[in-house]
């Protein structure tokens, strides 16, 4: 029988942290739970999940699963896109209060707005928003597949939301298009600065860069690879240098390290919009959250039948492009 008690914040010792993450387990099991984390959860978190990916492989492992009961380890908007393409299954999200700053930048009336104005516009929505603004999208992308999905739609006019920086990088990519680009942003990310970068590339010259797309294109323009999360993964764990420097959220070294642990992995050390050097709403996630939540079946996420309607339909396209 599991006596643990299971403290408020993230202070357990590493025998309650073990006994916790399998008794995680075993509830799962039990309860035909499946765990999807982020890969910038907390390393307790990630080690508890049954899968760990980026936006895009979150998206198509929430559509697969066959799971009676999905934990989502991850910030709101993907806890409502698992719920938007499970409809029928219960989907609880360990911390409710963990929502994207960049996705509430943008509401449903600001895209119906920008539809008026633009008619012959194609609405291109970055999967970090809300389910609301997805259901008055076209299609939705990740930054893993957006310059691809771009590249396949018709329409020569594309009105792309929220993300400024990634929208200015598809658009770099499809010159042939026309963009109207959101300026939303994402904190963590584009608060990095092209001098951070330039010192560490002074620090360490033997290093590679590796750029997540929703940094500044100032800092986008410094990097020897620009990709997604999993790319980002992909690139720095196989590229021929031995030291990375890594423009990210810094939850990503855990996974890094883990795939391949004889590189050295560096990341920016500046504080941030929540005082830290990572993202505060995707840590806030803590195991003792996650067990609470799949024990008592906690936060489960509902969505008027209407809004899962229609915003299944642009992230139904996105995978059926990507």
């Amino acid at each position: 029988m599991f006596t643990l008690e299971v403290k408020k914040e993230e202070v357990l010792d590493k025998e309650e942290l073990k006994a916790l993450q399998e008794e995680v387990r075993k509830l799962a099991k039990e309860k035909n739970a499946v765990i999807l984390a982020h890969y910038y959860q907390r390393p307790e978190v990630q080690d508890v999940a049954d899968f760990i990916g980026d936006s895009l492989e979150l998206s198509r492992k929430a559509s697969q699963t066959d799971a009676d009961i999905i934990v989502f380890c991850g910030v709101r908007f993907m806890c409502e896109t698992a719920k938007i393409v499970n409809p029928t299954k219960k989907v609880l999200h360990p911390n409710p209060e963990s929502g994207c700053p960049m996705a509430d930048m943008i509401s449903a009336k600001d895209v119906l707005r920008l539809k008026e104005e633009h008619p012959d516009g194609e609405v291109v929505a970055y999967v970090n928003t809300n389910a609301e603004v997805k259901a008055v999208s076209d299609v939705c992308v990740t930054s893993a597949n957006a310059i691809r999905i771009v590249q396949k739609l018709q329409s020569k006019k594309i009105i792309f939301i929220p993300d400024q920086a990634l929208g200015s990088w598809v658009k770099r990519h499809v010159p042939d298009k026309e963009f109207v680009i959101w300026q939303g942003f994402c904190p963590p990310h584009f608060e990095f600065t092209a001098r951070e970068v330039q010192k560490l590339k002074e620090m360490y010259p033997d290093a590679k860069v590796a750029v997540h797309p929703e940094c500044h294109p100032k800092v986008i323009d410094m990097a020897d690879f620009v990709g997604s999360t999993s790319q980002i993964i992909n690139y720095a764990t196989t590229c021929d240098a031995n030291r990375v420097i890594v423009i990210t959220e810094v939850g990503l070294k855990y996974t890094l390290m883990r795939k391949n642990p004889n590189k050295e992995y560096i990341f920016p050390e500046s504080m941030n919009y929540c005082g830290s050097v990572y993202c505060c709403t995707m840590k806030a996630i803590t195991l003792p959250k996650v067990y609470e939540t799949l024990k008592y079946e906690l936060n489960q996420v509902t969505l008027p039948e209407e809004i899962i309607e229609k915003a299944k339909r642009p992230i139904l396209r996105m995978l059926e492009l990507s």
